[in-house]
């Protein structure tokens, strides 16, 4: 039997072993999906495993996208530019590297009709995430995006990746903006809150959380309390998550009401 693990710190929210063990099960895979809390000095060990063949496919989640990459053979194209991975696996005997967070979100996004053309967008955050939302963003030519970190060095660091990227202090809300999106972990625990002025903002605008479990942040509920659209990371998560299984076992999984309604 095959074993495929996430990790990451924490772990305990996240439902990717639900999801893929359900997938696996239907398509009659002999395999078995888990998650493990690790820390940074854990990642070594976790590639030498995926060396030694005792786990076949690894997905890296909050916040080692970035610290993995040194223990790795090859990157895809996609994690080259982002310096992000969050699957890996064995291919040709070497550890490689991908991002199926970019298709993930842009999926999402897609399949919520939502336009990016022209829209002028405000990223909460700087993590391992973060490059992947601006190259699906660029990629969908939005006009204009905006990031906002609490450590402002964070934020400016990813203008050597992306020169044309805006940059402001934490806590500043620009103008005319379309949408607003959280890619902190402000959220996970029930009482987080990022204490944005709503107000301020306006209405009609779209907020869009990274965070799927829970599945409505006081992120969001502020946001529909205050008259604009409103959605969480369901559709990324299980987006970048078909787009890893197919990486791993050549066979593309259905997304339909069942699996959407499994993440519920």
């Amino acid at each position: 039997m095959k074993k495929y693990l996430v990790i990451g710190n924490p772990i305990n929210h996240s439902m990717s072993p639900k999801l893929h063990n359900y997938w696996i099960k239907k398509n009659n895979i002999n395999a078995f999906y888990d998650k493990r809390l690790v820390n940074e000095e854990n990642i070594e060990g976790i590639i030498n495993e995926l060396k030694r063949e005792r786990i076949h496919g690894v997905n890296i989640t909050v916040p080692f996208k970035k610290s993995v990459i040194p223990f790795l053979d090859e990157l895809s194209l996609e994690s080259k530019k982002t310096q992000s991975v969050n699957t890996i696996l064995m291919e040709n005997k070497k550890i490689v590297g991908h991002n199926t967070d970019i298709a993930g979100f842009e999926l999402a996004l897609r399949h919520l009709n939502y336009d990016i053309t022209n829209k002028k967008i405000l990223i909460l955050g700087s993590g391992g995430v973060v490059p992947s939302i601006i190259f699906a963003l660029k990629k969908m030519q939005a006009a204009k995006i905006i990031l906002s970190n609490r450590t402002k060095k964070k934020a400016d660091d990813l203008k050597f990746f992306f020169d044309d990227l805006g940059v402001v202090e934490w806590g500043h809300i620009p103008s005319d903006l379309n949408m607003i999106i959280n890619a902190t972990s402000v959220g996970l625990k029930k009482n987080d809150d990022l204490n944005l002025n709503y107000e301020k903002i306006g209405t009609n605008k779209l907020f869009y959380d990274l965070i799927y479990n829970p599945k409505e942040t006081n992120f969001l509920r502020k946001a529909k309390e205050s008259g604009n659209k409103f959605e969480n990371g369901k559709m990324m998560f299980l987006y970048q998550a078909h787009q890893a299984f197919t990486l791993w076992h050549k066979i593309m999984p259905e997304i339909n009401t069942d699996s959407i309604n499994l993440l519920d």
